[in-house]
């Protein structure tokens, strides 16, 4: 099989600065293009040189559905309102869209879900090994313990990220929720200020924190009378989600269109694993 031929979208930004240089260093595929927002400084540069590879001959393009009818897949941790877009482009190509964005909103959702039934999506608020298992361990640990243990969900990222709770975040509510086998929107609380009165039992509770360069940090405390169950994941290196996003982009090649997610790519979806 030839190697696959990948995009990159936000191909000047630190995250895609990474997905470059993840796309590059990985047997089996071949970077096929990188993406700019029109106006952009780098725009006609090389790829490789923005991303300290040296030279690679792929020029940044602010032409996406001319690259997306070139590629085999294409990486995209963008804005919400350019990945609906990178998604519909995606499905009129019938190319893989490996969407790492996170602050979407149910209209932005119905859009990605209709965008589906012609691409290959595979869409998760992080892409990391070490994330996913989290949420499996999450959805595992709720599933054992009664609401006498108050869920809450702490994370913190660096001063720059504009979505709160991040996607990491909500990812992890909705799997402790479905252990529970309830829906976060009944049960998720995003904030609290003021006079609130006692914790409702069964609220899944989110506090955020930002600041400084942080990658990323996510904890899923159960906390009950006299005791504490805390589960932590740190992120040091944003190159774990890069090498996550490109192993994802692997896995779906072939794969019948549909809206898929880091579970399914590390085979962790307990329903689907289900008889």
């Amino acid at each position: 099989m030839s190697k696959m031929k990948i995009a990159v979208t936000g191909a000047a930004g630190r995250m895609g600065r990474e997905l470059i240089r993840a796309v590059h260093g990985k047997e089996g595929c071949v970077l096929g293009g990188a993406i700019e927002q029109e106006g952009s400084l780098a725009l006609g540069q090389d790829a490789g040189l923005l991303a300290g590879l040296g030279k690679l001959g792929v020029l940044i393009t602010d032409d996406a559905p001319e690259l997306f009818a070139k590629v085999d897949a294409v990486l995209d941790f963008t804005v919400p309102a350019a990945s609906v877009d990178f998604a519909g482009l995606a499905a009129n190509a019938r190319i893989v869209h490996v969407l790492g964005t996170t602050g979407l909103t149910p209209d932005d959702d119905a859009k990605v879900g209709a965008a589906a039934r012609h691409a290959v999506i595979v869409r998760s608020g992080n892409m990391s090994l070490g994330v996913n298992l989290l949420a499996a361990l999450t959805r595992k640990v709720a599933e054992a313990l009664d609401a006498d243990f108050d869920i809450e969900i702490l994370e913190m990222h660096h001063r720059h990220k504009v979505d709160a709770p991040s996607g990491t975040a909500l990812m992890l509510g909705k799997a402790a929720a479905e252990g529970r086998g309830a829906g976060l929107d009944a049960v998720g609380v995003r904030a609290r200020d003021g006079h609130t009165g006692a914790r409702r039992r069964g609220d899944i509770g989110f506090a955020t924190l930002r600041g400084g360069s942080v990658v990323g940090e996510h904890s899923v405390l159960f906390a009950a009378d006299g005791e504490l169950i805390e589960l932590t994941h740190r992120a040091a290196d944003r190159g774990i989600f890069a090498r996550g996003a490109v192993k994802a982009a692997l896995w779906a090649r072939g794969k019948r269109p549909g809206l898929y997610s880091m579970m399914d790519v590390l085979g962790l979806d307990a329903a689907k694993a289900k008889p």
